[in-house]
């Protein structure tokens, strides 16, 4: 690699590897496949360097290794070395674990590094949705970001990208954590837009009389703690019109309504056992 030999190297690295896996000696071509991607990802060659990250994950997986920190900490050190930009970054993600959808330290760790990249939002959402617990300030902040160039009535929109996400995987505390930062953001950036707090005993609200759908999120995500279907059904018929004009909320709702509040999605009716 130091003489400037990339495919050399990377063909070596994968026979090497290779024989190592046949004889079942997974301590040896876990610590030549890390070592050998760190270096050729840190001489650029992202495309190699990703190969072998890849063959990595192969090989965690045959080992059935546990994500101990030692494991994490190597993958999360191979995911910070990729070249920005380098498409096989993408497929190095949240393969490994006892997760159902993978670690959620890597999704944190790779949807942080997407944020910070330019026209990659929508690879960062896939990933911080489904991060650890310091995702949702990240999904925040990354929304809020995007939002603040675009049109001041556009909030809601924005908000919404992480409340219904986190609300569709489960994850109603991480909804809440992202919804109050990015309003508290929102508030603290723009000191003309009128707000209004409303207090009871057991939640605290801001309404913003400007942006109906802003308010129908909050009281979206207090009618899910409160679990009462006939405070969702009276929301939803409240600001139907405001829905309506979001364009591409109601299939979302359909499924927070199932998930949180047992309404059945109506199942889409046949024409030919209608006839």
């Amino acid at each position: 690699v130091k003489e400037g030999q990339f495919y050399e190297a990377h063909q070596q690295l994968r026979v090497i590897a290779s024989r190592y896996t046949k004889s079942s000696d997974w301590a040896s071509a876990v610590d030549l496949l890390a070592s050998g991607a760190s270096m050729l990802l840190n001489a650029g060659q992202g495309g190699s360097g990703g190969d072998l990250c890849m063959f990595l994950m192969d090989v965690y997986g045959k080992a059935e290794l546990k994500p101990d920190t030692t494991n994490k900490a190597r993958l999360l050190s191979l995911l910070r070395e990729f070249p920005e930009g380098e498409p096989t970054r993408k497929r190095f993600a949240g393969e490994f674990g006892e997760y159902p959808a993978g670690d959620p330290e890597l999704h944190h760790v790779i949807g942080t590094l997407y944020a910070e990249e330019d026209g990659e939002a929508l690879e960062a959402e896939k990933h911080l949705t489904l991060g650890s617990a310091d995702s949702a300030a990240t999904f925040a902040s990354l929304e809020y970001n995007w939002y603040a160039s675009d049109e001041p009535s556009t909030a809601p929109h924005y908000a919404a990208r992480v409340v219904f996400p986190y609300l569709l995987v489960g994850n109603l505390r991480a909804a809440n954590k992202a919804f109050l930062l990015f309003t508290s953001k929102l508030s603290s950036s723009n000191p003309g837009l009128s707000v209004q707090e409303v207090g009871s005993v057991s939640s605290d609200l801001r309404v913003y009389p400007s942006l109906p759908l802003l308010n129908f999120l909050g009281l979206l995500l207090l009618a899910i703690e409160k679990g009462s279907a006939d405070v969702f059904k009276q929301l939803k018929s409240h600001y139907a019109s405001y829905i309506k004009d979001a364009g591409n909320w109601n299939e979302a709702l359909a499924q927070v309504g199932e998930m949180y509040f047992g309404i059945k999605i109506p199942s889409q009716s046949n024409p030919l056992f209608d006839m």
